[in-house]
């Protein structure tokens, strides 16, 4: 009878362990947060679809990946193009472990909870509605500063929107405002991103984190007339130099120049970007249905890549799943590999003045001629910013299309 006994609370016991160990995630909507400079919480929310499915969610942005992997209590969730992943181990209704980027070395704390309790956690009313325009002037670590334009709707105490800069925009912030505090934040497994900020009527003085690596202050002012430099004004043809060109390998390391016959009487889009770039996916989600629509009327596209990865094996591979994830039909091309440094970008393009941002968007028409070099990308974030830009851009190579 007491082994009888012994057995049935071994029994028990292995059923106990059973239910706090479980071998997936749970399905339901997620609340994380992430450990950033300072020790300040950077919140996100994900929703498990299924255990083979999680879908992150940043305001109208949604990221659905698939690539999730189990050992024993562990799971392993990896971000679709982005080399980041979440590490975590699982009990009940909870994840506990790390964000990792390991080209970069580096790992963020990071927790989360099955719960419906929202992004951020609103503990009194607003008394501050955020919404329009705002100049900004960010200052960095060493002092210097550069500007940039706030983009704010706010509806109760939720608040969507985004920075603009000069080289492109910080993509889907969301937030709340808790009386003269604002808080954003986004996560996408190349951003983790806090924004808090101190309103005073048309005043704001805030802090901005990235990760747990980086910090810097910002002010603002409500100002509905600012505007950005222009974006087709910053990068150009040094003097001496009358044309643009390129010669790199492709992820197989074949060779592949603009003196190519594929290129031949082609209207030509050259893309500088990186495959850890935010502004650079959505510009080539852009360019890739854009591709579709145009290649038969005489457009050719391709993207010269700077990858930070240190290996040529790892830069191609990161090559082939940016291609594979978004179904890109144009080449991709590894200009340079172990550093995005912009001064070493310039160096493989010598006729431009400088490499100032990651995209760069080079259009040269049927003669390989520049017409027209647009620096930095503002996504879909942007809104009306974002609209104007597709519209302009459709006509601007419709137009080239049509020359003989």
């Amino acid at each position: 009878m007491k082994t009888f006994y012994k057995l049935s609370f071994v029994a028990l016991l292995c059923m106990s362990c059973t239910s706090q160990t479980p071998s997936s995630l749970s399905p339901g909507r997620y609340r994380a947060e992430l450990t950033v400079k300072d020790g300040q919480i950077l919140p996100f929310i994900f929703e498990v679809n299924t255990p083979q499915s999680v879908t992150f969610i940043n305001g109208e942005e949604k990221i659905t990946t698939t690539e999730i992997s189990y050992h024993n209590d562990t799971v392993r969730i990896q971000l679709p193009v982005f080399e980041g992943y979440l590490k975590a181990t699982m009990t009940e209704d909870h994840l506990e472990g790390h964000f990792v980027t390991e080209g970069k070395e580096r790992q963020q704390a990071f927790k989360a909870e099955r719960t419906d309790e929202p992004r951020f956690k609103v503990e009194e009313k607003p008394l501050v509605d955020v919404s329009g325009v705002w100049e900004v002037k960010f200052t960095d670590p060493d002092g210097e500063t550069y500007p940039a334009m706030g983009i704010f709707e706010q509806k109760g105490v939720i608040v969507n929107g985004t920075f603009r800069t000069n080289t492109g925009d910080y993509r889907f912030l969301e937030g709340a405002v808790k009386g003269n505090l604002l808080e954003l934040s986004v996560f996408d497994a190349a951003h983790a991103f806090l924004f808090q900020a101190s309103v005073r009527e048309d005043q704001m003085v805030g802090v901005f984190y990235s990760g747990d690596h980086y910090k810097e202050t910002f002010i603002a002012h409500r100002n509905a007339d600012f505007n950005l430099e222009d974006p087709e004004k910053l990068t150009y043809l040094k003097e001496g130099f009358d044309q643009f060109g390129f010669a790199f390998p492709d992820s197989q390391g074949k060779m592949v120049s603009l003196e190519d016959e594929r290129f031949n009487n082609k209207v030509v889009i050259v893309q500088l970007m990186g495959t850890w770039c935010p502004n650079c996916l959505d510009e080539s989600k852009f360019l890739t249905s854009f591709y579709e629509s145009y290649r038969s009327k005489g457009l050719e596209i391709v993207a010269l890549t700077f990858e930070y990865v240190k290996t040529v094996e790892k830069a191609n591979a990161n090559l082939d799943r940016l291609k594979a994830n978004l179904n890109i039909a144009y080449p991709l091309l590894l200009a340079q590999y172990g550093s995005t440094d912009k001064d070493l970008a310039q160096e493989k393009l010598p006729m431009l003045n400088k490499v100032w941002s990651y995209p760069t968007t080079i259009i040269l028409d049927r003669n390989h001629q520049v017409k027209k070099i647009h620096t930095g990308y503002n996504g879909p974030a942007t809104g009306q910013v974002y609209t104007d830009f597709v519209e302009e851009f459709t006509a601007f190579i419709d137009t080239l299309l049509a020359e003989n």
